[in-house]
């Protein structure tokens, strides 16, 4: 993918092969979206994106109508989306607690969380190694848990693409999946 600055980050393979579960009737927050990689991939799957972070200036610079890029404070003292439904929400190298639970509670019915981050044990290969941003075994799933989300995938492992790292990752809907058609496999 391009912006008008240069290239930016392929989508992650989790957000490509899960984004296609999100209905598409409704608005994608694309949270802490950093250059807009994941907002780009969604958009082009036909989703309306509000793509959120505290810098929003390569994102602005996709100029893509179906992208609204919005500056917040993500760590303040009050939760800047608290009033919004989304019918997806990806959230990719961001974790900020106190705020997490409140993700799922901005899924409509049938919405899709698709959440990627480092975990416990990252510090052995570099940064992020503070705790504050690392998922505790488990913690993914225990959210989905309280939520009363369904779990559609879930991993918690080492992966050495694009760069080694521990890795949690979650892909849950709230309720059922809506207007999803399973691929076909076989002649």
């Amino acid at each position: 993918m391009t912006s008008a600055h240069g290239v930016i980050a392929d989508p992650s393979a989790w957000v490509k092969r899960y984004a296609p579960l999100i209905p598409v009737d409704g608005l994608v927050l694309d949270l802490a979206c950093g250059a807009g990689r994941h907002a780009a991939l969604l958009a082009s799957l036909g989703h309306h994106v509000l793509a959120v972070d505290q810098d929003v200036t390569t994102i602005k610079s996709l100029q893509n109508p179906q992208i609204q890029a919005r500056q917040e404070d993500l760590e303040g003292a009050s939760w800047p989306l608290a009033d919004q439904q989304f019918s997806g929400i990806v959230v990719t190298n961001y974790l900020y607690r106190p705020f997490l639970d409140q993700l799922p509670c901005m899924l409509i019915e049938g919405g899709v969380l698709i959440y990627e981050t480092f975990a416990n044990g990252n510090a052995q290969f570099g940064k992020p190694s503070n705790p504050n941003f690392l998922l505790k075994p488990g913690e993914l799933l225990a959210l989905a848990g309280r939520s009363d989300l369904k779990v559609i995938a879930y991993e918690d492992i080492y992966h050495d693409q694009p760069k080694p790292a521990m890795v949690q990752r979650i892909c849950a809907v709230k309720g059922h999946l809506k207007g999803y058609i399973p691929l076909q496999f076989g002649g």
